[in-house]
């Protein structure tokens, strides 16, 4: 699907359009769509047909609610090629998850594929205030992983300077910070503290860098979180969503005139919120789980893919389409401790109002013979690290756990520690959770 060419506002017009425009475009988009995947993949025909409903059903958008949904269980499924819908001579390009849990899912691209996501990633870096005169470092995991291609080829597709950096080495990082000058940093937003840590090290301050947007995905993060990067590194941080099934990063960003949440690409990914236990569709602005069709994907269609990303859609505000809000967690990874549903982004906010403590922690659950046990790890702020003495951080720990018992109703015991104890991945995502309880 070819990309508009943005206008003299830097803006394509699509971006702009009006609803009854957007939703036009939405509909016949999605009827190829469906029509793509009954056609094409034997998977979905006996899904639909099994549903008893068939693509010429959907004659408004409120239809495509009739069709049943896709989990990551479909793509396992059918691992690894299962779900493409175009012979593998026209797929140029095959992305996976890391597969720490079963199979890895498997995606797959075509030539159109890539140039659309590439558009849109470009149209992301656009939003988060990125010109063609940037310098981009990369510092998302190249390889299987969707970041480090999915943003490259975004950045090339703007017209910026890329540094293909990807993850980990961050003593490089730093040096190429210092050296090569970039303007944009682009990886995950735990990654981006650990940057500010060895820029510390190093003793460079926030003034001594080029460094002007960070544009921080694929994991979920707060506002509080949002003013620590910004405090230490000096930039504006930006959020970018999206996942290997629907396409990569460039789903969704923020934009950096009013950084209220990312605005979703509906001409390419049509959004429903649905209750995730029901599945019955809610209407914007309800909590519930996020769920993407796919309207252009040629490989890889996806039909009502459900994310278990659990967020809200909102009206869009600096771009006409919705936005989404920030994620809460996810329907599959919540915590249940004591009876008590426990989300990591909930702690984080707990941990994050506390001065002296840094978005560098760790939940480690437990049984503590027939009772759950909740430990949380947290480093306090490099600057403080050697300052603070051990029977602080134990003052502090128990004030920040009374925090967590009041305000999310579970008792933990809370461990604040020096800088960099705490285990980082190589490609910059942090390891929230640990669940030691027997299965």
């Amino acid at each position: 699907m070819k990309m508009e060419t943005p206008g003299p506002t830097g803006l394509e017009a699509i971006e702009t359009a009006s609803r009854d425009e957007l939703q036009a475009v939405q509909l016949q988009r999605m009827q190829w769509s469906l029509q793509h995947a009954y056609d094409n993949v034997p998977h979905y025909r006996a899904k639909f047909d099994r549903a008893g409903v068939h693509p010429r059903d959907l004659k408004e958008l409120a239809d495509l609610a009739k069709f049943p949904y896709t989990t990551k269980a479909d793509l396992r499924e059918t691992y690894p090629y299962g779900l493409f819908a175009v012979p593998m001579r026209d797929v140029v390009r095959v992305h996976a998850s890391s597969g720490t849990t079963g199979r890895p899912t498997v995606v797959g691209y075509t030539k159109n594929d890539i140039a659309m996501w590439a558009g849109v990633m470009a149209r992301s870096m656009r939003a988060a205030g990125v010109t063609p005169d940037d310098i981009i470092l990369n510092s998302y995991g190249y390889g299987l992983f969707t970041g480090g291609l999915g943003a490259h080829n975004g950045g090339e597709a703007l017209g910026a300077t890329v540094i293909p950096m990807s993850g980990g080495q961050t003593e490089k990082q730093v040096q190429v910070i210092r050296d090569f000058r970039p303007t944009v940093l682009l990886c995950t937003p735990s990654y981006s503290l650990t940057i500010a840590d060895e820029l510390l090290r190093q003793g460079l301050q926030r003034g001594d860098t080029a460094l002007r947007v960070g544009i921080f995905g694929a994991e979920p993060w707060t506002n509080e979180m949002r003013r620590e990067i910004e405090a230490r590194l000096g930039i504006d941080a930006v959020d970018v969503y999206g996942l290997s099934e629907v396409i990569g990063p460039g789903v969704a960003c923020e934009c950096v005139e009013t950084k209220d949440g990312p605005h979703i690409w509906e001409d390419h990914f049509y959004p429903e919120i649905i209750d995730p236990d029901s599945g019955k569709v809610l209407p914007d602005g309800a909590d519930g789980e996020l769920v993407f069709t796919s309207l252009t994907k040629e490989a890889l269609p996806m039909i009502r893919y459900r994310t278990r990303d659990l967020t809200r859609l909102l009206p869009g505000t600096a771009r006409s389409m919705r936005r989404m809000g920030k994620i809460t967690g996810r329907s599959d990874d919540m915590l249940i401790i004591r009876g008590v549903n426990v989300f990591p982004t909930q702690i984080e906010e707990v941990l994050l109002k506390n001065p002296n403590l840094c978005a560098q922690y760790q939940l480690q659950v437990s049984r503590d013979g027939h009772l759950d046990k909740l430990d949380v790890y947290v480093e306090v702020k490099p600057e403080l690290s050697a300052r603070i003495a051990s029977a602080q951080r134990e003052q502090i720990g128990r004030e920040v756990a009374h925090h967590i018992k009041s305000l999310i109703g579970v008792t933990a015991e809370l461990h604040v520690v020096e800088t960099e104890k705490i285990e980082r991945t190589l490609v910059g995502k942090a390891k929230r959770v640990i669940d030691r309880r027997p299965k």
